[in-house]
C-alpha cells in the first residue's frame, strides 16, 4: 500500500483467529493504520470478557448484531467480582446495548461487556494504539483454544503486559 492507495476488507475479509470463547477477524491493523486496529468481534453466549482498564489505550465498540451487557464507568467500588452489579457516583449502571449502541472507552475508564443471551453477537471494535490490541489478541485466543475453563493465572499476566489491568475475571460457558 502507498500513500495514495487506500484499504478495502470487503465482507468476510481479514485474518480470522477463533476459539470456542470468541471469534475475531482483524480488519485493519498497524500496518494500514496508525491510528486504530480494527476488528470485527463475534461474542458467543455466555462470554464475558471482565471488568478491566487500560492506562493508554482508547476504545470504541459499535453493536452490530445481538444484546451485550456492557459496562463504561468508574464504579463507586470495585468489587472483585460481578461488574454487572456496579454503579457509578453518578447512578450510571450497566445497559443492555443493542445493534447500533457506540460504546467510546477513554484512557483510565473501567470497561466490560457480556452476552448473557443465548445468541451471539457482533462487535465493529477499534482499539488505539495499533498494534497492541492485535497481539493481545493473538495471545488471549491461545490461551482460550486450550479448551475447559480459562487459565485465570495466564490471562491475569498477559494482561498486565498490554497495558490491561483486571478487575474481574473473563469467563465463558
Amino acid at each position: 500500500m502507498t500513500a495514495t492507495e487506500g484499504l478495502l476488507v470487503p465482507p468476510g475479509q481479514g485474518r480470522i483467529m477463533q476459539t470456542p470463547a470468541q471469534h475475531v477477524t482483524f480488519k485493519v491493523t498497524g500496518t494500514y493504520s496508525r491510528v486504530a486496529s480494527t476488528f470485527e468481534v463475534v461474542v458467543p453466549p455466555g462470554f464475558d470478557v471482565g471488568a478491566h482498564v487500560h492506562t493508554r489505550s482508547e476504545e470504541l465498540f459499535y453493536v452490530l448484531e445481538g444484546e451485550l451487557d456492557v459496562l463504561a464507568f468508574e464504579p463507586r467500588i470495585r468489587t472483585p467480582d460481578r461488574w454487572q452489579r456496579w454503579e457509578s457516583a453518578s447512578g450510571n449502571r450497566v445497559v443492555r446495548a443493542t445493534p447500533g449502541t457506540v460504546i467510546v472507552v477513554p484512557p483510565g475508564c473501567p470497561h466490560a461487556f457480556a452476552n448473557p443471551t443465548d445468541t451471539p453477537a457482533k462487535l465493529f471494535f477499534q482499539a488505539s494504539p495499533p498494534p497492541d490490541h492485535e497481539r493481545y489478541f493473538e495471545e488471549l485466543l491461545e490461551i482460550l483454544d486450550g479448551g475447559g475453563p480459562p487459565d485465570q493465572a495466564a490471562i491475569r499476566e498477559l494482561r498486565a503486559r498490554y497495558d490491561i489491568e483486571q478487575l474481574t475475571p473473563l469467563r465463558h460457558r
